[in-house]
Parts: structure tokens; sequence; C-alpha cells
């Protein structure tokens, strides 16, 4: 009998033990998170002082009143945006998730919300929970614009061009803006009609406000477009206009950056890189820097930069794996890292990670068919760059690669046409690739 109550007694302990630990990771969980101090030029702009100041007024509410939801969805959004200006997604968008989430937890339909979740798996590379998120909100309000530029968003990157085209048309027929304008833009460069994505995009940046963060990403890439016609001029021009507008932009210092390169000024590219690298954090920056530094000779910089880059992404592989619901999946990304390393079984490793979760993409075709074509197995190589082809993209890096691997398994026509066209277009492609392309053309 005595057993009985002091088993009986054990229980209920435990029971409170455990309600205890759940409860607690519950407040744990919904703890809000603050902005972090920027460092370098970025912490001295008139901007973040507004960000900042704006940021801790909206921590202070939501502490002061948990229930209100109005301070968590303004500092969600704001968040969001502050991952975009500093690079820093992983904990912005993690920041934003929780603030989402809360929210979500009392009313699982707000709309807000829903956006703010669905706009963070994107960001984190999640695109089909993106998708069933945006897919869940066209129910919540069928008009909303944003909405249809979420699922064109989604809808590109698992590679159903025919339903993201139109999503397209229907947000534009909404609210053209220069949301849906850089949007018809990128289908339209994704389907090869460049004229027509410039066309697009020089609307987008006209309809946003000269010197915000959107308007001036809208310029940096329509300079891009310009870049992949071939007009080094105009690319620099809008690149430069982008770095007056908004100053230390670091994606217009790499637009300049890669005019340099193109234009053989190694050194010059050099430092606008290591400007951009060091005002935000973005393994991209530090990629293009692992080619500069080997076209200028630096050898050991490059080799040091390419592990950096590879240590980074698997930062973010890693908090892919460990929660599913934030982490970034970084996989075709690593599978590019790798080859610089040459680890090619570790770079077919992350891209077939990368192909099993969204096949139909072109750019996930692009990056196995490139792998393979490392590994010297052109059967499959030729496989998969068949797909990446389907949309008729004339993306220079992709015909590059695309010749040389119809080339060497056999079509060497086939291969020179789209290698001439790719180098005609682009005089700024990869130099190693170029030359290696340039090689086969001339027979050598």
């Amino acid at each position: 009998m005595k057993k009985s109550i002091i088993y009986a007694l054990l229980f209920i302990l435990l029971g409170a033990a455990i309600a205890f630990i759940v409860i607690r990771n519950e407040k744990k969980e919904e703890e809000v998170l603050p902005i972090k101090e920027r460092t370098g030029i970025l912490s001295s702009s008139e901007e973040y002082k507004a960000t900042k100041q704006k940021a801790d007024d909206l921590v202070a509410k939501i502490k002061s009143d948990p229930e209100n939801i109005k301070p968590k969805l303004e500092l969600a959004s704001l968040y969001i945006q502050e991952g975009r200006i500093t690079g820093d997604h992983m904990y912005y968008d993690a920041a934003a998730m929780k603030l989402a989430n809360a929210v979500l937890k009392t009313d699982s339909t707000n709309f807000e919300a829903n956006v703010f979740k669905g706009t963070i798996y994107l960001s984190e590379h999640h695109f089909a929970d993106g998708l069933a998120v945006a897919e869940k909100i066209r129910k919540l309000n069928p008009n909303n614009a944003f909405v249809y530029g979420m699922l064109v968003d989604a809808n590109v990157e698992l590679g159903k061009y025919d339903d993201a085209v139109a999503n397209s048309d229907k947000m534009i027929s909404i609210r053209p803006d220069i949301r849906s304008y850089s949007r018809v833009s990128y289908l339209r460069e994704i389907f090869g009609d460049y004229p027509g994505a410039i066309e697009a995009m020089k609307l987008a940046v006209s309809a946003g406000p000269q010197g915000d963060e959107g308007t001036e990403w809208a310029r940096v890439h329509l300079g891009q477009l310009y870049e992949n016609t071939g007009d080094l001029q105009n690319a620099e021009m809008q690149y430069t206009i982008a770095s007056q507008e908004r100053p230390n932009y670091a994606y217009a210092l790499a637009g300049l950056g890669r005019i340099s390169r193109a234009t053989g000024y190694y050194d010059e590219a050099i430092k606008y890189y290591q400007h951009a690298d060091s005002l935000v954090n973005d393994y991209s920056l530090k990629d293009e820097l692992t080619d500069l530094y080997a076209l200028n000779g630096q050898k050991q910089k490059s080799e040091a930069s390419a592990k950096q880059v590879v240590d980074m992404l698997m930062k973010d592989a890693q908090s892919g794996i460990t929660d599913q619901n934030i982490g970034h999946y970084a996989d075709r990304e690593l599978a590019y890292a790798y080859l610089k390393t040459n680890q090619p079984d570790k770079a077919l490793e992350h891209a077939m990670m990368e192909y099993n979760r969204r096949p139909d993409n072109i750019d996930v075709n692009e990056t196995l068919a490139w792998v393979y074509y490392k590994k010297d197995d052109l059967n499959y190589a030729k496989k998969y760059i068949e797909v990446a082809m389907k949309t008729g993209s004339k993306n220079p890096t992709l015909l590059c690669r695309a010749g040389l691997i119809y080339g060497k398994s056999g079509d060497a026509a086939k291969g020179k046409e789209l290698i001439t066209a790719a180098l005609d277009k682009n005089p700024g492609i990869n130099e190693q690739l170029k030359r290696e392309a340039q090689k086969f053309v001339d027979g050598k």
C-alpha cells in the first residue's frame, strides 16, 4: 500500500516536472530576439539609427503587452527587411519566424503572419513549404498581389514555370508595381527574352523610390541583364547610379567589380568585392573573390577564400538539417563550392540533395550537369543539361556549359554554336570557363 502511494506521488511529481519544462520551453520559444548591432559603415547610417530605435520600441511594446499582435507583426516585417540589408538571414529569419508563429498560435488565419511565414520559407529555400503557405494565403485573400508574387517565386524555384507565368499575369493585373514588373522581367529572362526582360526591369526601377533597397536591388538586376547581353557600358551605368543613390550598397559595388574584372582590372575588382564583402554577410561575394584572387595570381588567398565559402555554406546547410522549419538549404551553392576545392564527390552529393528537392528547376539541373561534366560522366551531364535548356534560357554561363557538354558528347557543331553565342553575349563570363570553352572552339 505504501509503495503504491509512493509511486503515485512520483508520477505526480514527474508530471509536474514535465509540465514545467514544456511551459518553460514554450516561453523560451516565444522569446523576442532583439535587433543586432550592425558593424562597420552600415552601423553609422541614419537609416539604421531609425530602424534600431523602431525595433527597440517594438520589442518594449511586445514585452509590456504580449497579447497585442500588432507590434509583433511590425517587428517581423522590420526583421525580414533587416535580413535583406545585412545578409544575416539566419538570425533575422529565425527572429521573424518566432514572431509570426506567436501570432499564428492565437490566430491561424492571420494574413500578415502567414505572409511573413511564407516569405521566410522562400528566403531559406524551403520552396515546397513556401508554396503550401502561399496557396493557403491565396484562399484567405485571392485579390492580394503580394501573394501572387510568392506563388511566382515558389513555382519558379520548383520548376513549375507555366504556373509561375500564370501567377505573374494575375499579380500584374492586380497591382503593376516594382514587385510585379521585376517578376515579369525574371520570367522573360528564364524564357530567353532579354530585350523583354530589360524593358520590364526598367519599369520596375521607375516604379520604386530612388535609394530604397528594393529599387536599387532592381537597378542592379537591370545592370546584370545588360551584362548578360554584352552591354557593359549600360551595366556599369546602372551599378554606378545604384551606388550613388544608395551609398555602400554591396550589390552595386559587386556589379562595378564585375565590370572591372571583365575589362581586366583585377586589382580594382578585388577592392570593390572586398568592400562589398565587408558590408553584408553573403557567401556569393566571397565566392567571386575566390575567382578574382585566382585570376590575379593570388593562389593562397584564393584557396583560403574557397575554404571559407565552404565553411559558411556548411553552417547554413547544417542549420537546415537541425531545424527543418527554418534552417537554410544551401546544397546547390555547396555543390559549386566543392568543385572549387576539388572535391567532386562532395559536389555530387550536395547537387543530388538539391535535385531531390526540386528536380524540375533548370538551375538545379544545370548544377548537376556541370558536376557530372567535371567528373567526366558526359552521359549524365547531357541528360541534365537538356532539362536545364528546356525554357530556352540564353544565360551565357548556361550556354557555355551546355556547349562544352554537347561538344564533348559528340555534337561538336552544336557545342561550338552554343559557346560562340555565349562568348559573343557576355565578355564577363568566368575566366576559367571562358578559356576552357574557347579552347574547345579552337579545336585545341
